[in-house]
């Protein structure tokens, strides 16, 4: 039966549905965590989905070149001696399906599935203090009740589309990396143009060009990129792997970066010229993530910093045969790694196609989309059948924001971050109380190997829930004061190196217009952090305050 407007039934809000908790997400994060609530303290779970299925970023992110730049042996949880000994990778560097494979593998394997609302999208979520609980309505209306909120929507799931005059206006298709379409694209033919040249763009663009008739490049900043020297596994070293998963362990959390490699003890000061170049040319030739890992100084020196970019840049020149599109491509305006690196399989390559050229728009500006195309400032009017944003997201606060959060007396997230996020430990937000956000900012997440700060996180966030029960206690949220030290800490950290050098970097929010520069997530290292987390734990979670629901509080001091 339909219900007219009118009738008094159509208008009834759906009846919430209560749960201990309720997470947002799942990806990595939300996976994990909801079996460690449901499974390791028994609570009533219920895990809320935008997408039709589970995946998270892998599950939007489908275009061409998706890969992950974290090796794949350590691209996956480790909580499980039984889940590593059983799941076999079959590239250095996993790609897109590969991974989603896993993380359904995974679903299925805990039995996730059945606590999973797929198809939800969370449109508000606001705290009551009366009841102690968390109202979370989704875009079809549905209602959920719970104590805890635990946000899992990742760092990078907010797609920044850039607002360009005209896009309405274009006769083509466009799309974005993030929102690919699951049925893909055929660039057969096409003349494609693709807008942003981060490591989405560097990926995609290899792959773009061998199919498409045309594919032009619009570069605003460039960038440097490493050879990800992809390629199968061996069957000895997954055998490796395996037997040495306990080790491989230890090494990614005993690391800044979270990944199964160790930094070098030595200077980039400590060697000859000679020398330097041959480490650099070794580390160039092994491909990835480890290049960085060739000096301690890197990133906290730019004397040391300046050494392995000019090497890069003169790698570009080398590779690339136009001297021209060498020099806008190697005109690089920030230090190595400031940045989030880049890996990948031929980008640099890609530009000695004859169907490939690069528009330099920092120094000639994207005026507007037509019809036909994109036009430039200096009149030309690029002829395109296709236009792929690789504009990258609105990182580690955008998905939160969009979720419509609002805490105590009313107070929205939005507000409480109109200067830049405030957190403690990337965790809790003061005003919020027993919402935890995974990976949020002021966490190591994003400069991290993502499933080693996940794994960190759930396990904090799950330990400081039993606690709570053991102890009586019904509220958790971080003092003012705790906030206060944490984000001059973070902002310490980040000052201690290079990293906010790079003015348009997305860890400052620099993507995003009208987004306050703050420099987001926490640059002094995995390791650092986590004995920070695990001291503040064993202190009585000092710097929160814990309280029943009869009104009893506990302030647990900042030493």
């Amino acid at each position: 039966m339909r219900l007219d407007k009118s009738h008094p039934m159509a208008a009834r809000p759906a009846e919430a549905r209560s749960f201990d908790a309720l997470i947002v997400g799942a990806g990595f994060s939300g996976l994990y965590q909801l079996l460690c609530l449901r499974d390791r303290l028994g609570l009533s779970v219920r895990l809320l989905e935008a997408a039709d299925g589970v995946g998270g970023t892998w599950y939007w992110n489908r275009y061409p070149g998706a890969r992950c730049d974290s090796e794949s042996h350590s691209y996956a949880y480790y909580f499980s001696e039984e889940l590593l000994q059983e799941w076999t990778w079959s590239e250095r560097y996993p790609e897109q399906p590969e991974i989603l494979r896993y993380l359904n593998h995974v679903t299925d394997r805990f039995d996730l599935r059945r606590d999973i609302r797929f198809g939800t999208r969370v449109t508000a979520a606001h705290y009551d203090a009366v009841t102690n609980r968390w109202h979370v309505t989704t875009e079809a209306g549905e209602r959920y009740v719970a104590k805890f909120l635990i946000t899992a929507v990742g760092c990078l799931s907010a797609a920044n589309i850039p607002d360009i005059a005209g896009l309405d206006s274009f006769a083509g298709t466009w799309y974005h990396t993030g929102q690919w379409p699951h049925e893909g694209v055929d660039f057969t033919g096409k003349r494609v143009g693709m807008i942003g040249t981060g490591s989405t763009g560097i990926q995609a663009a290899p792959v773009i060009a061998q199919s498409a008739a045309q594919l032009t490049v619009f570069q605003r900043t460039a960038n440097y990129s490493i050879p990800a020297r992809n390629g199968p596994l061996s069957d000895d070293f997954k055998r490796w792997a395996r037997a040495n998963a306990a080790e491989i362990r230890s090494v990614m959390h005993s690391t800044p970066n979270g990944h199964p490699f160790v930094i070098c003890d030595r200077s980039a000061h400590d060697v000859t010229d000679e020398e330097r170049q041959a480490i650099y040319e070794a580390a160039w030739e092994k491909g990835g993530l480890q290049f960085r890992a060739a000096f301690r100084d890197l990133l906290t020196d730019k004397a040391a910093n300046d050494t392995a970019a000019e090497f890069l840049r003169q790698k570009i020149r080398e590779v690339v045969k136009d001297p021209a599109t060498a020099a806008t491509l190697a005109n690089i305006d920030h230090p190595f790694a400031t940045k989030r690196p880049p890996i990948d399989t031929g980008y640099f390559e890609t530009f000695n196609r004859d169907n490939v050229s690069l528009m330099d728009v920092l120094a000639n500006p994207i005026e507007c989309i037509t019809p036909d195309g994109i036009r430039t400032r200096d009149g030309t009017e690029h002829k395109l059948d296709i236009v792929v944003f690789a504009t990258g997201f609105d990182a580690m606060t955008g998905p939160l924001l969009r979720m419509n959060i609002h805490g105590r007396d009313g107070l929205s997230l939005r507000e409480a971050w109109r200067a830049g996020p405030r957190t403690y430990l990337g965790l809790q937000i003061a005003g919020f109380p027993n919402l935890f956000t995974i990976t949020g900012p002021g966490s190591p997440s994003v400069l991290c190997n993502m499933p080693v700060a996940i794994e960190q996180h759930v396990e904090w966030i799950t330990a400081c829930i039993a606690h709570m029960r053991r102890h009586g206690f019904d509220r958790i949220e971080p003092t003012e004061q705790a906030v206060d030290g944490w984000v001059e800490h973070v902002n310490e950290m980040a000052n201690a190196t290079l990293l906010p050098q790079a003015k348009h970097s997305w860890y400052l929010g620099a993507n995003v217009p009208g987004k306050p520069r703050v420099f987001m997530p926490y640059a002094g290292g995995m390791a650092r952090y986590r004995t920070a987390c695990a001291r503040i734990a064993e202190n009585g979670y000092e710097g929160f305050a814990l309280s029943a629901e009869t009104g009893a509080l506990q302030r647990s001091a900042v030493s």
